[in-house]
Formats: C-alpha cells, structure tokens, sequence
C-alpha cells in the first residue's frame, strides 16, 4: 500500500510538473538575478500560489539567494521550504468535539466533494456510532449518494421527500440521533452559490434549528473546496468562512489539477485550519494535511 507521501505526491504530480519544469527552463545554468526572479514570480502566479504568497517567497527568497549560483535542487529545497512557513500554520490534526453527539456540518459548493467526503470521514471514524442526515434536500443524486455511502459504511442514513424544507429534515433527523444516542452526526447540505442571500439565509436557518436541539453544535463546521477550480476555490473560503463560520477545510481533487498551489494562496489571504486533502476516489485517498510533506510534493522532492 502506498505511503501519505507517495499518495501526496502522486496526487499532486500534475502541480508539481508544472512548477518543477518551469523552474528547470529559469535556473539553467544561470545566476539568480532580477530576470529570473521576475520569470519565477511569473511561474508561482501562474500556478495559483496567488499574490499575496508569492511576493512573500519571492522577497525571501531573493534576500536568501540573489546574486548567487545555485542548482536546481538548491533552488527548489528553498522555495518548498519557504512554501512550508505559509502553510505550517493551518497544518491541524482532526480531533472529534467531545460532544456526544458530535455535529459535523458538511458546507461548500455543489460539485466540491462534500457528500463523498462525508463517506471517506465515516470510514476514518470505525467504531463510532455514526448517523448521516441528507440536508441537500435540493439534489435528489446528492440524497442517493448519501445512502450509497451510508449502505457503504453500515450507517443511517436519516433523508426526506424530494425539494423538502432542509433545516426541518435537519431538525428532525438530529433528534433522531440523539434519541439513538449516537456518537457522530454529519449534516450534508445544499451549496447554491448563484444567490448567495439564498444560501446565507440557509445555513444559518440550518443552525438555528441545531442549536434547539443541541446549543453549542455544530461543533465542527467543514468546507469542501475543488482544488480544480484554482482562484474559485479561494473565493468560496472567504464566502464560506463570511457565511458559516467555518473552523475546517478539505481541499478535494487534488490529483486532478495542475492547481495545487491554490492551498498556498488559501492559507496566506484567508487562514483557516486545513484538516484533510483528497488524492483519488478510493474510500481511503482521504489524507490527512501535512505543510512539510506537501510542499515538498509540490516541488517533487
């Protein structure tokens, strides 16, 4: 089986061919001077590192090596390392409220990953007593989805009619686990972006109806973001944290883009505490984060 780091790796493999082999077309054979710091700054903004995060590498880096012969490995050690510092920050372990039930409340765009998400955390949490409550009472596919992880993990799966009132069924469903007296609860949920208001109005209607229930919940709130969708993906933090107090992120498709330095941008304009990132669609290519060992992946050491 292969290891995180060989998963990470591998999964960020299209990022990291587009940093590495720009750097290699820059630094050949050449001293590091004002030219090739334009072209690398160039090359990290082009790969979604963002502006914020790459004039800071580019300042450090410069005050480290300019003027200087360094090989190409010299260079890339440096910038992984300076890369490092941005992230280590919101580099944190996942650790279960002591709440019982614990509320998890899934958040993010349609299309972003959370249901599937939501299967892969179960599997992480064997041995719980855990229940899913199918609030994205919008998307019949995503209920379905739901029951097929549900049936997946051996877990309830707690769902209405079709286009029925979300924080109604949540309220209900969340009852339902606390009569069952159940360790876990994840709360998947609609993510319509095209109206905001909409959707504000949504989730804090969602909470409202948890608090009655359980006042301090939900105790985890988590966004799911496609790592795909590069500068989007930056966006929808700052929306998702404005919106629903979001503690948590699960960045998703990683091993599908050559946008991976989006987590770099994430965690220099908008910190927030990076739990997990998906590398692949099997139930267990759900890994937790870890700055040094990403970083190092993005620059392929």
């Amino acid at each position: 089986m292969a290891s995180w780091f060989e998963k990470v790796k591998s999964g960020l493999k299209k990022s990291s061919n587009k940093i590495t082999s720009g750097i290699s077309d820059i630094f050949t054979k050449r001293k590091i001077d004002n030219d090739t710091l334009e072209q690398l700054e160039e090359l990290l903004l082009t790969s979604d590192i963002g502006y914020e995060a790459t004039s800071a590498i580019i300042k450090n880096f410069a005050s480290q090596k300019m003027n200087k012969d360094a090989d190409e490995t010299e260079i890339k050690q440096a910038l992984a390392q300076e890369i490092t510092n941005i992230l280590k920050p919101c580099e944190q372990e996942f650790i279960l409220n002591t709440s019982k039930p614990c509320v998890i409340l899934m958040v993010g765009v349609n299309g972003a990953g959370k249901t599937t998400t939501i299967g892969k955390l179960v599997h992480k949490l064997k041995g719980k007593k855990i229940s899913l409550i199918a609030g994205d009472t919008f998307r019949a596919a995503a209920v379905e989805q739901l029951k097929v992880w549900g049936e997946r993990n051996q877990v309830r799966v707690y769902s209405g009619e079709a286009g029925c009132d979300s924080a109604g069924l949540c309220y209900d469903g969340l009852a339902e686990a606390v009569k069952q007296n159940d360790d876990v609860v994840f709360i998947d949920t609609a993510g319509r972006l095209q109206n905001k208001a909409n959707l504000t109005e949504e989730l804090k209607k969602i909470v409202r109806v948890i608090k009655k229930i359980i006042p301090d919940a939900p105790h985890h709130t988590l966004l799911c973001i496609d790592a795909t969708t590069g500068q989007n993906a930056l966006d929808q933090v700052k929306i998702f944290k404005e919106i629903a107090s979001v503690n948590g992120l699960i960045v998703n498709k990683l091993d599908g883009t050559a946008k991976g330095g989006i987590l770099v941008a994430i965690a220099k304009e908008t910190p927030v505490d990076i739990y997990f990132v998906g590398v692949g669609e099997q139930i267990d290519d759900l890994l937790s984060f870890n700055a040094k060992d990403f970083a190092n992946s993005l620059l392929d050491l």
